[in-house]
């Protein structure tokens, strides 16, 4: 592919790109998530319909795109979750998500339906924490009790499922990938101990009298921090999300100087650039045809994810949150559609999965971005971020 095609296909995804928060601020009804935007711009640009574009001219951005998506959504979590009461609660219905997506998957695998039962399965239990970040930044969802929760479980839904890639979808000896993911772990843990080798000597000064100027040093180190990840997880056959995962969770103990400045400058290029380009690229690529053939794969799919991954919450909270924050948690963590991409192209690529499965798992994730974050803004706009709703005794940590 020569330069100007690949110019070419930039300059039509920025376009896309730069347009799609002025389509969300001015198309009638409710609010769109961007997401669902730049998918439908992708698709719309791509070789099914315009054919301005192609994904493969920017195949490399994108997935420093999806890089950059977990770099932030790894950079929100806090590990202190998982040693109280919110983390082990996440872990809890993550680990029934994966029964319940074990039965019922098994059940649509024994009557030929779904060929990749693995990916299939592991799509089903995600949650897309970093897609739903902007959202829940904008409506103030974040603080508070309600907030830790919610973080606790949308970090499980990503962290666990990637881990789950890692080993049974990655290098195809177990062992190598057993070994491989404890590689890239203890390496995480090295680099978050790196600024205790350096604290008070000249290096950190540097870095602090960079940060501000325009050598960027913070930054700049960030993003090396990020690529090493990627290509270490990509060289020992894992996913690239479990490398971004992971540095964004080192990043948030390593970070130097003005934590807030870095993440604000994190935060524009990730979502200013890198991150609608993966959206984009992915909408490119997106089978629609086949959507349109069978949309009741779509549609089982779409409601599989709020059975298998939202409805738990239901009742694995009822001693923790009221019943408004509940069906709020429940719409939220039944949200997916980053690793559903992930997933659809990983069973494609080895060619375990059908294709007009993986079409349908990402249309039904698209769906999930588009129905249920709105619905849980909704119910939280009607109820008030104090509901004066009946709470059962909280067991605390």
């Amino acid at each position: 592919m020569d330069l100007a095609q690949g110019l070419d296909t930039l300059l039509v995804a920025a376009a896309v790109a730069a347009l799609a928060p002025v389509l969300v601020a001015v198309l009638p009804g409710p609010r769109l998530a961007q997401v669902v935007v730049l998918l439908a711009g992708g698709v719309l640009v791509g070789p099914q319909v315009l054919g301005w574009a192609s994904r493969p001219a920017i195949d490399l951005l994108a997935n420093v795109g999806l890089g950059f998506l977990f770099l932030l959504a790894g950079y929100e979590l806090d590990l202190h979750l998982f040693r109280e009461r919110p983390g082990r609660l996440a872990i809890v219905a993550w680990l029934v998500s994966v029964a319940l997506a074990v039965a019922l998957v098994g059940v649509l695998a024994a009557v030929g339906l779904v060929r990749a039962f693995v990916p299939v399965a592991l799509g089903l239990t995600t949650t897309a924490l970093g897609t739903l970040l902007p959202i829940l930044r904008d409506n103030d969802m974040l603080g508070g009790r309600f907030g830790r929760y919610l973080l606790a479980a949308g970090a499980v839904g990503e962290l666990f499922p990637v881990i789950a890639i890692a080993l049974f979808l990655g290098a195809s000896n177990k062992l190598v990938a057993l070994g491989s993911l404890v590689a890239v772990g203890l390496l995480a843990v090295v680099l978050s101990q790196a600024p205790k080798l350096v604290r008070g000597r000249r290096l950190e000064r540097i870095l602090r009298e960079g940060e501000g100027s325009t050598a960027q040093s913070t930054l700049r180190l960030t993003v090396l921090l990020l690529l090493l990840l990627l290509a270490l997880a990509e060289h020992l056959g894992l996913d690239v999300v479990l490398g971004a995962f992971l540095a964004g969770i080192v990043l948030r103990r390593w970070a130097p100087g003005d934590v807030h400045a870095l993440e604000g400058k994190l935060d524009a290029i990730g979502y200013g650039f890198f991150i609608p380009l993966f959206f984009v690229a992915s909408g490119m690529s997106l089978d629609v045809r086949s959507i349109v053939e069978a949309p009741g794969r779509l549609l089982a799919f779409f409601v599989l994810l709020l059975a298998i991954r939202g409805a738990p919450a239901l009742l694995l909270y009822r001693r923790d949150l009221p019943v408004g924050e509940r069906v709020q948690l429940m719409f939220l963590t039944a949200t997916a559609l980053p690793l559903l991409v992930a997933l659809s192209e990983i069973g494609l690529r080895n060619g375990t999965m059908l294709r007009e499965n993986a079409a349908a798992l990402v249309g039904a994730g698209a769906l999930s971005v588009l129905v249920y974050p709105m619905a849980a803004v909704v119910i939280r706009r009607r109820t008030g971020d104090h509901a004066n709703l009946p709470r059962s005794p909280t067991v605390e940590p």
